[in-house]
């Protein structure tokens, strides 16, 4: 029996449902390392899981936004925060774990919004800023919500990594590549540029207040 080919569609909805289930790890476990109950665990996997898409869906008119009108994206986070609930406790590099499924869910989040916006016909320069915003805009709310910094407007690549892995997408879409090898392809860049600039400590210069700019 032959397998169905993997259509835009599918390939689409299967990296943003993995984009949903990895951030909102990433999400979940932040809740449970600033002590939340569960209910508040189970609030801080959806909102990053899905404030990136719901930005990007509302930006490029896909609305009512997939991540409130689809029952599996809701479905998705919400088991992922109860599974990380459940779980977590048991784990002890509490830092090493939100790290890792973060840089997941920004690589499949920037592959994934950047295919959206290209299949709804916007131009490779915002179909890769929408990208970005998708992979972007869960992480922001979250930390926010736990009284963070975001983790983007710091000195590590994060942005810069959402954007590489949108660059992929872009350069196979203008080629003709199939998506099939060029969305995991951007996802996986993006994955390992942020764990080597965690690893490596790579940082883009950050301002210095009275003393300009410091590396």
């Amino acid at each position: 029996m032959d397998t169905p080919p993997l259509t835009p569609a599918t390939l689409l909805l299967t990296l943003d449902i993995l984009g949903t289930f990895v951030f909102a790890m990433s999400g979940a476990a932040a809740g449970v390392k600033k002590q939340l109950d569960v209910f508040g665990v189970c609030v801080l996997a959806f909102v990053a899981a899905t404030a990136g898409g719901l930005a990007r869906d509302v930006l490029i008119g896909a609305v009512p936004p997939a991540g409130i009108s689809d029952w599996r994206y809701i479905a998705t986070s919400l088991a992922a925060g109860a599974v990380t609930f459940l779980w977590y406790p048991r784990v002890q590099r509490l830092n090493t774990v939100i790290l890792v499924f973060d840089a997941a869910g920004l690589g499949l989040f920037a592959v994934a919004g950047t295919e959206k916006a290209l299949a709804y016909g916007l131009d490779p320069a915002a179909s890769a800023m929408l990208g970005m915003l998708t992979g972007i805009g869960g992480g922001v709310v979250r930390d926010v919500l736990v009284n963070e910094v975001p983790v983007v407007l710091r000195a590590d690549l994060y942005a810069v990594a959402a954007l590489a892995g949108a660059a992929v997408v872009i350069f196979g879409s203008i080629l003709h590549l199939p998506g099939a090898i060029m969305a995991p392809t951007g996802a996986v860049l993006c994955f390992l540029m942020r764990l080597v600039a965690i690893r490596r400590r790579v940082n883009l210069p950050v301002a210095s207040e009275g003393a300009g700019v410091r590396q």
